[in-house]
This record gives C-alpha cells, sequence and structure tokens, in this order.
C-alpha cells in the first residue's frame, strides 16, 4: 500500500474563481447600499410638514441646514446660533462656498414669517440656491378649494 502512494501524483489544488468571484460581488452591492445609507442631512430633527412631491435625496456636502425648533432655537447645521449670529455665520460660509444650498427646516408649528425671516436672513447673507425640508413620508392631506 505504501508503494502505491509513491508511484500515483499527489492531487493538485485548484483555485475556484466563481465563488470567489461571488463573494467580490456580494461585498461591492454590501458597501455600496451602506455608503448610500450613510448620507444624511445635517439638520437636527423636527416636526416637518408634509409634501407628496418631496424628493428622497439628501445634500449633505451641498448644503447648509438652517434649523428652527418648536421652542424657537436656532441652529446652523447642528450648532446653536443666537438670532443676531446667523446672518455673520452664514455669510462666512458662503463666502467659502457660494454655490452651496440653504436648506430651512423649521418645525410646522412655526409662524410662517418666521420663514420668511430665515429666507431673508439667507438671502441677505449671498444665499442664491433655497430650499425647504418637507417630510416626504407624509402627504398634506386634501386640498380644499376656494
Amino acid at each position: 500500500m505504501r508503494l502505491r502512494s509513491l508511484l500515483t501524483r499527489p492531487y493538485r489544488a485548484r483555485i475556484e474563481l466563481v465563488p470567489m468571484i461571488d463573494t467580490m460581488v456580494f461585498l461591492l452591492v454590501f458597501f455600496m447600499i451602506a455608503s448610500l445609507a450613510m448620507s444624511t442631512q445635517k439638520g437636527l430633527p423636527v416636526a416637518l410638514p408634509g409634501a407628496e412631491s418631496a424628493p428622497k435625496a439628501t445634500w449633505a456636502d451641498r448644503s447648509i441646514v438652517i434649523t428652527e425648533t418648536e421652542q424657537g432655537e436656532i441652529y446652523l447645521n447642528k450648532t446653536p446660533l443666537a438670532r443676531d449670529e446667523l446672518s455673520s455665520h452664514l455669510y462666512a460660509r458662503l463666502k467659502e462656498k457660494p454655490k452651496l444650498v440653504v436648506v430651512i427646516n423649521a418645525d410646522e408649528s412655526i409662524r410662517h414669517r418666521e420663514v420668511v425671516w430665515l429666507m431673508d436672513v439667507a438671502r441677505k447673507a449671498g444665499a442664491v440656491h433655497m430650499a425647504i425640508a418637507t417630510d416626504g413620508d407624509q402627504g398634506i392631506g386634501e386640498v380644499i378649494e376656494p
């Protein structure tokens, strides 16, 4: 029996490519989906008003988020600011990157004049592009005809 094992060639190991390719494709898809899930908006969570046509995309690196909470607190991205400091901080950010989109992220209970004031401050600071954040998962209900 020992003689027989010496006369036969040893089995050569093979590298199977198909399972390795399957694993690499799985990892590629996993990391693509994971990287998309990590993209978030820089604003604080507030109860946003609903809009059925709201886009689902986020603008993390191309935007500045101005948030006004239900209590009237103002934040630039996630930094709390006094009302009189907002303009200067916004001006400095827009001077660095003038093409940034200013996103107004106001709680739904905030009065309309406060949102207009935020838009006015952004426009005076040099904002060219503005957007109002809405919650795309909620509809606005039925439209009332006059």
